[in-house]
């Protein structure tokens, strides 16, 4: 492995992994319709939406196996790195923050013209920024699971809520395998308490009301070809179980959020990323414009 640099000061497609579209004629192709629009805002969530290829797949699982050795040239880039964050010592769950700046691969999927489309449209047609990405990765027989919860209650440093999350499957995902699990409607329910993410998978159930436990009845598994994504509203309460089948499940995720999102804090919103003073537009080198939708 050869020393790597920050891919973060690239604000753009650095390789041939996607061809970015020249007129509005050529975006039509990437375009949600109504009534897929329509599901996601009243259900929450909109998946099975094709978002890679095979071959776009095979290379990201390639550069995922370089980056997780903690001994690559560029680990000092990454904002979170756990080769296990699962709390129950039985299991094992690798997440990460950061890997945007480190492959090509990982980098360019955030300025993918499918997942970008999309998520303008499902964000009220609002040109869109990068939040930050995260893997998620559950080994065949003892993958941990990620509890239920909501993105948002981990992002409020940043407001107004415009965020939306895109979860993308690198192998098939199964309910076998640990699937993403949604509670339909539940953006409906406003903003809960954060739990510990790899903790108790039903701990966030302390914090409902005993209609919406009677809800949670009403899960529905994600099950998904490989390079297929699902997106999902900032309030949805999700979550994933444990892998105990034989086949891995791992995945990558995409946060952003509309341009025009302002920190809410004046302590760093991400490790070795240099402060926004609350109330300034979040932006610049890690918070990179990835569609300007006037440009569309």
């Amino acid at each position: 492995m050869t020393k790597t640099k920050d891919l973060s000061k690239l604000h753009g497609l650095v390789s041939n992994f996607f061809k970015w579209p020249q007129s509005p004629e050529e975006w039509e192709q990437y375009k949600l319709t109504d009534e897929q629009i329509a599901f996601f805002h009243e259900n929450g969530y909109l998946s099975n939406i094709k978002l890679l290829e095979e071959w776009q797949v095979d290379q990201l699982n390639e550069e995922l196996a370089e980056i997780r050795d903690p001994k690559h040239p560029a680990h000092e880039l990454f904002y979170e790195f756990h080769t296990n964050e699962a709390v129950d010592p039985k299991k094992v769950i690798f997440h990460s923050l950061g890997h945007w700046r480190i492959t090509p691969g990982f980098h360019d999927v955030n300025w993918n013209p499918a997942f970008v489309m999309a998520a303008s449209q499902l964000l009220d047609n609002r040109s869109v920024r990068f939040w930050h990405d995260q893997l998620f990765c559950k080994p065949a027989k003892h993958g941990g699971v990620v509890a239920w919860h909501q993105d948002y209650s981990y992002w409020t440093r940043t407001v107004k809520m415009q965020h939306l999350t895109c979860w993308t499957g690198l192998d098939d995902a199964t309910k076998a395998n640990g699937c993403l699990h949604y509670i339909p409607k539940s953006h409906k329910w406003g903003l809960l308490d954060k739990i510990v993410l790899t903790g108790e998978m039903d701990e966030f159930k302390n914090f409902l009301t005993d209609e919406q436990k009677e809800e949670f009845k009403n899960q529905v598994p994600i099950e998904m070809k490989k390079g297929y994504g699902t997106f999902h509203h900032p309030l949805m309460v999700h979550g994933s179980y444990e892998n105990s089948s034989e086949i891995s499940r791992r995945a990558f995720v995409l946060n952003v959020f509309a341009d025009g999102t302002v920190s809410n804090s004046d302590e760093p919103l991400l490790k070795g990323v240099p402060v926004i003073p609350k109330g300034k537009k979040m932006e610049g080198q890690f918070f990179p414009l990835l569609l300007d939708r006037s440009q569309t």
